[in-house]
């Protein structure tokens, strides 16, 4: 019995959580329409969360296709089959690396961040007093996040396909001595414009997970400062898993 109140009580802890996120995801959907636009706010997490993002997310599309492309190359010609690498390299990482590290590494970069300052203003009850001079801390605090989380995620996550590609290209043309008109033929042979698009669907929604999973466990912050640090690690690794989960979701939905 004790084994079944166990998994009963996370089941419970689960859905409830969902629950509240939905909930969070719902007002600060609806506040996105509501005045006052805080235009400034706005553009001060597009700087935080989307320019500020940009060295790591290049490294981090950068040696991902290098790796990437030195593994395939290797597979692929033993087939003789090697030319084909750079097609490989372009769907992959449009298809699922591009938007699902792009994710993960503003998660770790932007979201835990998001958490940290939303945690402490809770702890410190800065959210209260925004409550108590009649101001929505949803629509004053989060609204501003996921609207720039919408807009920076796509941008990054297309720059990190194509530094992403151009470290295919170092390894699989500089090193390899594969034709660099065959490089680019490949590439273009083997994806096409919905691939884009899909992409782009994909990182749009993982900026609105990563954001809204940062919002909400910094708005339910308690305990001081061992609960912000706890809310900080709980958010990344909430957002990591979501990012994942929803990119086996939608990867189903828009195959079909």
């Amino acid at each position: 019995m004790k084994f079944f109140e166990f998994v009963g009580k996370i089941v419970l802890e689960i859905v409830h959580m969902a629950g509240r996120m939905s909930i969070l995801f719902y007002e600060t959907t609806k506040g996105i329409f509501k005045p006052p636009f805080r235009f400034k706010l706005f553009v001060k997490q597009i700087e935080f969360i989307g320019y500020k993002s940009i060295p790591i997310i290049i490294l981090t599309g950068i040696f991902t296709g290098m790796v990437f492309s030195l593994q395939s190359y290797k597979g692929l010609n033993n087939f003789g089959s090697g030319e084909m690498t750079s097609g490989l390299i372009a769907m992959a990482m449009i298809l699922e690396l591009g938007p699902v590290l792009t994710g993960i590494m503003v998660a770790a970069r932007a979201g835990s961040a998001m958490t940290a300052e939303l945690g402490t203003m809770k702890v410190t009850e800065q959210i209260d007093a925004l409550d108590a001079m009649a101001v929505d801390p949803v629509h004053y605090l989060a609204v501003p996040r996921m609207l720039a989380g919408m807009f920076s995620m796509p941008l990054l996550n297309a720059i990190c396909i194509i530094f992403g590609i151009i470290g295919g290209y170092v390894v699989v043309v500089t090193m390899m001595g594969v034709s660099s008109s065959i490089y680019f033929e490949n590439m273009v042979l083997y994806t096409n414009f919905d691939d884009i698009v899909d992409s782009l669907i994909k990182s749009f929604v993982f900026g609105i997970i990563v954001v809204i999973v940062s919002c909400y466990n910094g708005f339910n912050t308690s305990n001081g400062a061992e609960g912000v640090g706890k809310a900080t690690n709980v958010s990344v690794v909430e957002s990591a898993v979501l990012v994942c989960m929803f990119d086996y979701i939608l990867t189903s939905v828009l195959i079909l």
